[in-house]
């Protein structure tokens, strides 16, 4: 049996654009949990604290449809959908392990059409994604002429309040304000435009096993549409 997936698209204050949440988004979730075990994991670029390895590229054609709809429906994206990558996500950093930038919220792109996905695959209902507003600035949203006074403003920030303490960003800082925030629900997708300001939300207070099968495993896409 075909289950239909439940969309629910919210605006955050501040950000000029929308955001779809899909429960019951993968057909197969159980499929993409098994395929995540193995190896080939490794910790790939500045922004995401844990390691990555590349989701087989059949995962597209489980979420590829689904997927379509929404960003015609949600993003009004009628001509063209192009993934850039797709990768198994596994938290395993520890928090005095945190680099300066996973430790502030962080954007993926700044091109136009840019667009990032992420499916929840745990079964533990783990810390979901958040979303933040640069308060000197007043940025949700990113864009490719406003990034170098983005990165200007967070110098001054950061010379004034300091460099955060190591650990995970847990709500306000006194450079950003949390706007929104998604939950961690099994099989569950937060589709956003690549520009918006986020960060995973990680407890410490929360056991983050190494294992995919207990850990916090997401499915993270990235790609363009117009």
């Amino acid at each position: 049996m075909t289950v239909r997936p439940s969309v629910e698209v919210i605006e955050l204050p501040g950000a000029d654009c929308p955001i779809a949440i899909v429960d019951g988004f993968a057909a197969a979730p159980e499929r993409w949990r098994d395929q995540a075990v193995g190896d080939g994991y490794d910790y790939r670029g500045d922004f995401y604290p844990g390691q990555r390895k590349p989701v087989d590229p059949a995962y597209f054609g489980d979420i590829g449809q689904r997927l379509g709809l929404i960003m015609r429906s949600v993003f009004g994206c009628e001509k063209s959908l192009r993934v850039d990558r797709a990768l198994y996500s596994l938290v395993s950093t520890a928090p005095d392990q945190l680099s300066l930038a996973q430790r502030i919220p962080h954007i993926d792109d700044v091109a136009p059409g840019s667009y990032a996905m992420v499916h929840y695959l745990a079964h533990t209902p783990f810390g979901g994604t958040a979303f933040y507003r640069h308060l000197s600035t007043g940025f949700a949203q990113i864009a490719a002429e406003q990034h170098r006074q983005y990165m200007e403003a967070l110098e001054v920030d950061l010379d004034a309040n300091g460099r955060p303490a190591p650990g995970y960003i847990a709500g306000d800082t006194p450079a950003f304000s949390q706007i929104g925030k998604v939950d961690f629900v099994y099989n569950r997708a937060v589709i956003y435009p690549g520009n918006l300001l986020h960060c995973s939300i990680v407890s410490t207070a929360v056991n983050h096993p190494g294992d995919p099968l207990t850990g916090r495993l997401t499915i993270a896409g990235f790609f363009h549409a117009d």
